[in-house]
């Protein structure tokens, strides 16, 4: 970090394409990766002490005949617990000791008409980390992870296929959809009769949805429209006033103004929209570093990093 120099490791793998990495809350030398490997998929835990990757472990576990697109890893705690969703099952597995063994503990099976497959999937960080959310088609579904019982649903939640979730991290009932229909949908998981929030801004389906780590108002969207949208949903918020001002901090002259202006909730809005990309944006991440940061992929292999702007950061802490 300090001589800002990149190092490149390899891991390889046999012959397929890999369709999802992910990094483990707990430890920064334990990875997951979903690959093709001939007619099943699978997913494959390494762990190693980086820059050393060619000696690492790896535990192989393979689907059978199942898609695996996604493992979620369990988003508090030490990091052994880890859910893999694959086609109309989701299976939650126990890491062992050192990370190299896995055991499937529980499993969820989507039931209904048709060839049903899970799409999308999020671990709620709320509580206890027990609850689940996945989407399969138009439809999002809750899950109880200690019984793998489901607990909500909401039917059709978009239009159009729903492509990504995400929970809110300070508020633990609202969840944030996006799909195929060009929208993004906040909800209350308490009702879910109606979203509490609807974003029409994109032009084309929208593929992934972030909340910021730390400052909930803050939303990523980012859509084969080739933009990615900053978006300050404040109304939603957990902090909908914006930041209170005590009333010692205040002069005399300004006490009327700021105790009037602070009982007005602040409006939503677009931020920024950001065009760097020629082509779809298939995904958007927050530094888990930098609360500040933020990155975007897109399919020509374009990845850019950006910064909230500076008069909105003040805004928010000031």
């Amino acid at each position: 970090d300090e001589n800002n120099i990149i190092n490149k490791n390899v891991l390889l793998h046999q012959a397929g394409e890999i369709w999802h990495i992910g990094a483990s809350p707990a430890d920064k030398a334990v990875l997951t990766t979903c690959y093709n490997k001939s007619e099943s998929h699978c997913f494959l835990l390494r762990a190693a002490s980086p820059p050393d990757w060619s000696s690492s472990d790896a535990t192989r576990t393979d689907a059978g005949n199942l898609s695996c697109h996604n493992v979620l890893w369990e988003p508090m705690g030490d990091g052994k617990r880890v859910i893999s969703l694959a086609d109309n099952n989701a299976l939650l597995w126990d890491l062992q000791e050192s990370s190299t063994q896995a055991t499937v503990s529980s499993t969820a099976t989507l039931e209904g008409k048709g060839q049903l497959k899970f799409t999308a999937g999020k671990w709620s960080p709320h509580h206890n980390c027990s609850q689940l959310a996945t989407a399969n088609d138009t439809a999002i579904r809750g899950w109880d992870l200690r019984t793998m019982s489901q607990i909500y649903c909401i039917e059709n939640a978009h239009g159009q296929l729903v492509r990504d979730l995400d929970f809110n991290p300070n508020r633990q009932y609202y969840l944030a959809s996006c799909g195929d229909d060009c929208k993004v949908k906040f909800w209350d998981v308490r009702n879910v009769q109606e979203p509490v929030k609807t974003l029409e801004e994109h032009s084309h389906w929208v593929w992934s949805v972030r909340y910021n780590h730390s400052h909930d108002q803050l939303v990523l969207t980012a859509s084969s429209d080739s933009r990615l949208i900053l978006s300050n949903m404040v109304s939603i918020s957990s902090e909908p006033f914006g930041h209170l001002v005590d009333d010692e901090e205040l002069s005399e002259g300004e006490d009327n103004h700021q105790e009037d202006k602070s009982k007005e909730p602040l409006k939503d809005s677009v931020v920024s929209t950001y065009e760097e990309h020629e082509d779809s944006v298939y995904a958007a991440e927050w530094s888990s570093a930098d609360p500040w940061l933020f990155a975007s992929l897109s399919y020509d292999g374009r990845l850019v990093i950006n910064r909230v702007p500076r008069a909105l950061k003040y805004r928010i802490l000031l």
